[in-house]
């Protein structure tokens, strides 16, 4: 229960989640729990989020994702996209998208190393628990939620008018001496008219977009067996100009039951989600708050796209291609339960998810400048497809028991957990006509500019003993050995530890106030290590050369074999003080907490092949976090 916890464990719930209309479930956490930082890659409707915990835990770009739990299933994070085609998202698509938020009861966030050690090497970063919604005994009840908004870019950037900015611009050009503007330069040397004024960020970013949607759910049963069924529907549009919209469909079912006895339970629940995005093959963002104030009219009288002669790179080509994402993704538990005997419980956890993305983005020749003279024999797609299926089973046995006044609680289990997964991007240039750009079929050359086919494994085996003396002094100790395939065979299996403590000091006899109705001090310290370095890092590896030479594409090396590639160990401690006022309506919690995370890179000889001199050389990576977080907000314990 949170009130006697001795990690930090951040949460909100369906009340929360359900009173905003965004379509990612990261969306719903901004700006709602301390020490979680999330920004967004892209405005763009199916663009991705990024969040950090606590801060950066590794200098790599992709090494400080959290781990995400669904109903006790992993929810592999990585993007599915590839940059080549879906730039408009920020270069990535996020699989996190398929998790609908109206599906969610809960979700929580563990931060320090107590909190987050019974994952193991998975939870470094911070776990992500995400709980959907179940069904409950009664009547049988029917829920129906519609709703439907208009958004707009609420703050523009405050950009110069035409003549700040020719003057500004004429005096770059004096500060360098120029005098004769260079034929380039039309908007100060007299092509462009100069008294022309557009903020183009209300031309290209000053649409209003549609949020639409729609939700429906079904629920009931009695002591020992429930269901819930739900469906839901989101469409959004962007405020680029133009038609472009996010659809995404989902439905769940999720099932419980309990024996007579009460000693047997079983818990089922999958979820299915279909995605359909259309947007513009780039962001006009970027453009808009660039683009000379007084740049000439995106039309011509004849609706046509104008280019001005030449000297205009028109923004409105990026509307000629067109972008497109189709994902499919089902997430599906089961979880089995039954009471040996009284105080020992044996469980089984099963898990699977099945996703397949594939994205297109055309660059068709009515895009380019029509002074250029390209036709639909230089026109190109872009084609990116992802499939990815993950398996886990994760056996366990709890024992409870009291002896005096201390409170026993004893977890043993392991974790199995296996993932595939195969990515393919393709290009084909040149088509008969640009109504056939969609079909590479039509292409005069196809080429593979990528595949990627690789299998992660993953096992561990983890014990946890909890001792809860006189509902006031709690002590919580976990340990781990964690094994990965994604290190050579003198590393891939790892040792990680970590305890907490808390003191109730509220029920001590010599403390009584009137005006508190809660406190507790607690710490924690351990280490957890991360995996996050990628598939066959550590192997001898090659890579398409990207040359024909006589009709053969060569090889050549891309990283050479490295066994003491070993992983990232992240150490965390952490102290707080939890406090409750005025029976519970105001609950301030304030700590401290230090993160150090490190990973030692040895380097290997270099082949005289190479070019390079033999070498031996040992990189040693640190980072530091250290932070102070305050919380307040209104909680009842009493009711836990």
């Amino acid at each position: 229960s949170e009130s006697e916890r001795t990690g930090s464990i951040s949460r909100i719930t369906s009340t929360e989640i359900s009173s905003q209309p965004v379509a990612n479930m990261l969306a719903t956490m901004q700006g709602r729990m301390p020490g979680v930082r999330i920004t967004q890659d892209s405005g763009v409707p199916g663009g991705g989020f990024n969040i950090e915990i606590r801060g950066r835990n590794s200098l790599r770009s992709a090494g400080n994702n959290p781990l995400y739990i669904i109903d006790g299933v992993p929810y592999a994070s990585d993007p599915i996209g590839t940059s080549s085609t879906s730039h408009v998202l920020g270069g990535s698509t996020s699989p996190l998208n398929s998790i609908s938020p109206d599906n969610i009861e809960s979700i929580e966030v563990l931060k320090d190393a107590d909190a987050t050690a019974i994952y193991g090497s998975r939870g470094a970063n911070g776990v992500v628990l995400v709980t959907t919604k179940r069904g409950r005994a009664g009547a049988m009840k029917f829920s129906l939620g519609y709703s439907r908004g208009l958004g707009t870019v609420t703050r523009m950037q405050d950009l110069m008018d035409t003549r700040q900015y020719i003057s500004v611009r004429k005096q770059a050009f004096a500060n360098d001496n120029i005098s004769a503007y260079p034929a380039s330069a039309y908007d100060v040397n007299g092509t462009w008219d100069p008294d022309r004024c557009t903020d183009w960020q209300e031309v290209l970013l000053g649409g209003t977009a549609e949020f639409t949607s729609a939700n429906a759910s079904v629920s009931g049963g009695n002591a020992s067996s429930q269901f819930l069924l739900s469906g839901n529907f989101l469409s959004q549009s962007s405020v680029f100009p133009g038609s472009h919209l996010y659809k995404e469909a989902n439905f769940m079912a999720t099932a419980g039951h309990v024996s007579e006895s009460g000693r047997f339970r079983a818990g089922f629940s999958a979820a299915y989600t279909a995605q359909d995005n259309s947007q513009p093959t780039a962001d006009l963002t970027r453009e808009a708050i660039s683009l000379a104030p007084n740049a000439p009219a995106l039309h011509l009288p004849d609706g046509s796209l104008n280019w001005e002669n030449g000297t205009f790179s028109n923004p409105l080509r990026n509307l000629e291609g067109k972008f497109s994402a189709r994902t499919h993704d089902l997430v599906a538990s089961a979880n089995l339960s039954y009471a040996l005997f009284t105080g020992l419980d044996a469980k089984l956890s099963l898990g699977f998810s099945d996703l397949r993305h594939a994205e297109s983005n055309t660059s068709p020749s009515t895009a380019q400048n029509p002074a250029f003279g390209l036709t639909s024999s230089s026109s190109i797609l872009f084609l990116g497809n992802t499939g990815r299926q993950s398996h886990i089973m994760e056996p366990q046995l709890n024992y409870r028991a009291s002896l005096g006044s201390a409170r026993l609680d004893f977890l043993l289990g392991g974790t199995f957990q296996g993932q595939k997964g195969l990515q393919l991007a393709q290009r084909g240039i040149g088509f008969p006509s640009n109504s056939l750009i969609n079909s590479l079929a039509f292409a005069s050359v196809v080429q593979a500019t990528a595949q990627d086919d690789t299998e992660y494994r993953y096992q561990a085996f983890f014990g946890r003993a909890n001792v809860n003396f006189r509902e006031r002094y709690i002590l919580n100790v976990t340990g781990r050995r964690d094994g990965s395939s994604r290190f050579g065979p003198g590393n891939r299996f790892a040792s990680f530890a970590a305890a907490g403590g808390a003191w109730l000091f509220y029920r001590e006899d010599f403390l009584s106030a009137d005006w508190l109705s809660f406190g507790k001090l607690r710490a924690s310290y351990g280490s957890s290590g991360s995996d996050q370095i990628g598939d066959y890092q550590y192997l001898d590896t090659y890579a398409s050369s990207g040359t024909n030479y006589g009709g053969v594409t060569g090889l050549e090396p891309a990283r050479l074999y490295n066994p003491d590639f070993a992983w990232e160990t992240s150490r965390k401690f952490e102290a707080a003080l939890d406090l409750g006022f005025f029976s519970d309506r105001i609950f301030l919690s304030a700590g401290w907490y230090r993160n150090r995370s490190s990973s030692q890179l040895v380097g290997v000889p270099m082949p005289a092949t190479t070019g390079f001199a033999s070498v031996q050389s040992t990189l040693d990576a640190t980072v530091e976090n250290t932070g102070l977080e305050l919380s307040l907000r209104t909680v009842n314990f009493q009711r836990e």
